[in-house]
């Protein structure tokens, strides 16, 4: 029972989710519920069992009951809107080349629309990709380095979103979606039914599916062309929904380095960054490769980002 509980529930959950390893990625750091689960009942099933009667006592909606939103058109809208409101505090395009310390704050040598430039400010957040924050240059008096951001390990992934007319798929689509554990071997990491979570996905008698591919599991799948791609996702659809014919709407992304794993050591990099904030005071981290993976996560990793800036810059939190 315990083999296959792992096998048909945690398993494709975790690889699902982080497109990694299972047998990679710290219980730790990459399910830290599932742990304090573990360690609160002494079993994952008493957990289940047990947390969901003290739910049930303090009214608590569990994260499967709780409503799910989007906006209408995808949630680019949210970060458009920040940007409108901003207007020319935003930079685009622009990548930042080095991170000077100076008695007053901080530097920033930027290149910018073909051009250089730099800019001071009194604290910076680096809220990009792990590896991508790798390769700037940070000049403090201490001698510190991003460098280490580097060494997390990022799993490659492949969307592929596709609409159908309704009567080209016989499931019902009355879910949130599918996730594949490894052993079922097919390609498809996990599926999204996605008009049937938020309205106006998919036009009157269609169907929009969304598809994940690749993964460390199968790195190599992520990287094909669109194609090659669409037939092998389509075989598995028609085993596990029941498709039949094809798409009338393909969209097709791939992601190199898509999610950071949060694997076995991978408390070295939590110390790493805390340690990195203590020593360079102003300069301050967040986002998926520190605090968690999911949207959520980061949300809730920028507003604690937000509140130690608020502290240094003002003596208080930004957000209250």
């Amino acid at each position: 029972l315990g083999r296959e509980f792992l096998d048909y529930a945690i398993n494709p959950m975790i690889a699902g989710s982080y497109a990694g390893d299972p047998a990679r990625l710290s219980v730790t750091h990459a399910a830290p519920k599932l742990h304090a689960v573990e360690q609160r009942y002494g079993s994952l099933i008493l957990g289940q069992i047990f947390g969901a009667r003290e739910r049930a006592r303090s009214k608590e909606i569990s994260k499967q009951s709780a409503p799910k939103f989007s906006l209408p058109e995808g949630l680019q809208t949210l970060t458009d809107a920040l940007h409108h409101e901003l207007h020319d505090s935003v930079r685009l395009r622009s990548s930042v080349q080095a991170i000077r310390q100076t008695p007053k704050g901080w530097e920033l040598d930027v290149s910018c629309g073909g051009g250089e430039m730099t800019c001071a400010h009194d604290a910076v957040l680096l809220a990009g990709t792990a590896h991508k924050l790798a390769a700037i240059r940070l000049e403090t008096s201490k001698n510190l380095s991003l460098a280490p951001l580097g060494e997390i390990v990022y799993a490659p992934a492949a969307s592929l979103v596709l609409g159908f007319r309704r009567e080209d798929v016989e499931h019902p689509l009355d879910g949130f979606g599918v996730l594949v554990p490894e052993v079922e071997q097919l390609n498809i990491l996990g599926v999204i039914f996605s008009s049937s979570l938020f309205p106006g996905r998919a036009p009157a008698g269609h169907v929009t599916i969304s598809c994940y591919v690749g993964g460390l599991r199968a790195p190599a799948l992520a990287a094909l062309d669109t194609k090659s791609i669409v037939e092998i996702v389509l075989s598995d659809l028609r085993t596990l929904l029941g498709v039949r014919g094809r798409p009338v709407f393909v969209q097709h992304s791939v992601y190199p380095k898509a999610i950071p794993q949060y694997e076995v050591g991978f408390g070295r990099f939590r110390e790493f960054m805390n340690s990195l904030e203590e020593n360079a005071s102003g300069l301050f981290l967040a986002g998926h490769y520190r605090d968690g993976i999911s949207l959520s996560d980061s949300i809730v990793s920028g507003d604690k980002a937000a509140g130690r800036i608020g502290v240094h810059v003002a003596g208080r939190p930004l957000i209250p």
